[in-house]
């Protein structure tokens, strides 16, 4: 909800922003979890993907679905939207998108044609080069230019799966599950943290996870974002910590060693905290994560797609200078997955709620 307030509507190029000022809408952000009113009276109303179920009952004329692979709950809020496109005599949708190789975008372009009821509009970030900063698009082109996340996040090509990946989409699909178990056994966040921040730096990779008493993991959160603080990533992962009832916090030291856990602590100095020493390259290390999710024994909890990028394009041979960027959500999900699963055992049990 919060993406779709911030870039749908009151960003800089959002419907308050580019409206023309003899026909500027309203923005009530707290009505109806957010309402845009034109002057002439047409209402547009705010939904998540998150919350298929605040679809039921609303009716409308036509629908506007921002960053449809990014939907934690695709299939789901897409087909509650189907329900809802009910008024007028030809209600549409229109679709804007990076096209991740989810099932439904890649349905959806299948049915695209120029005479039927989808028609498919491609086009490139260079193509809106004239709105852009050049040292923008220069950072763009020289990390990102010929890789595979280029080609997906720079020229909107769909990628199917990578020969070699560790992981495939058909594998994550099979056990993607809508809900977790309502008793965990454990929770953990995991950390991976950047050496610097501002808009150069890595992502600070931050996933959480928890282990259900069928010796299954499910994967619950996917916050991982570039340009944190450490201060921020730091407020960041002890806000998903408190909001899980997690029993622990996991992060990788090899880069920051005592200052991750300083950080940490400056925050709260009451976190249960285990800092972890990478000693193994990062393909030995997601191997054995890997195995866990050709067994079957790893759920994702909704739709991850920055996460389910980058694990599918993670191959034995990954070169983060070849990709032309660091795996950093695949770390944190490594670490979380490897202290619930393949760790030396959960150790002294501690009440996760009241």
């Amino acid at each position: 909800m919060d993406d779709a307030r911030k870039v749908c509507v009151d960003g800089d190029s959002g419907i308050i922003a580019t409206g023309k000022p003899w026909f500027r809408p309203k923005f009530e952000p707290s009505k109806n979890g957010g309402t845009v009113t034109w002057p002439n009276g047409s209402i547009a109303e705010l939904f998540s993907g998150e919350k298929p179920g605040g679809l039921r009952g609303p009716q409308f004329h036509d629908a506007w679905c921002d960053e449809l692979a990014k939907w934690r709950r695709m299939q789901e809020t897409w087909d509650m939207l189907e329900f809802a496109l009910r008024l007028g005599d030809d209600p549409r949708r229109i679709v804007t998108t990076t096209p991740t190789p989810a099932k439904l975008v890649k349905d959806l372009v299948k049915e695209a044609s120029p005479t039927g009821d989808t028609r498919l509009t491609r086009g490139s970030t260079y193509a809106n080069a004239a709105n852009l900063a050049a040292p923008f698009l220069a950072r763009l082109r020289a990390k990102y230019e010929g890789t595979r996340l280029g080609r997906q996040e720079l020229h909107g090509e769909i990628l199917e799966d990578k020969p070699g990946a560790l992981w495939t989409l058909r594998r994550i699909e099979e056990a993607r599950v809508k809900e977790a178990p309502a008793s965990l056994i454990r929770v953990v966040v995991a950390i991976d943290p950047p050496t610097t921040s501002g808009e150069d730096a890595d992502e600070a990779g931050i996933v959480v996870a928890g282990l259900g008493s069928n010796g299954h993991a499910y994967v619950l959160a996917d916050a991982s974002e570039q340009g944190l603080t450490p201060k921020q990533w730091a407020e960041k992962a002890l806000g998903h910590y408190v909001a899980a009832s997690a029993d622990r916090i996991v992060a990788e030291t090899n880069q920051g060693g005592e200052m991750v856990e300083n950080t940490i602590r400056s925050v709260d100095p009451n976190v249960s905290y285990l800092g972890v020493h990478a000693k193994r390259g990062k393909v030995l290390r997601a191997e054995p994560v890997s195995a866990l999710y050709e067994q079957g024994r790893v759920h994702h909890v909704g739709i991850f797609s920055e996460l389910e990028t980058q694990m599918c394009d993670f191959t034995s041979d990954f070169d983060p200078d070849e990709a032309g960027y660091s795996p950093d959500r695949v770390d944190a999900l490594v670490y979380a997955l490897t202290d619930l699963m393949l760790g030396p055992g959960p150790g002294v049990p501690r009440i996760r709620s009241i």
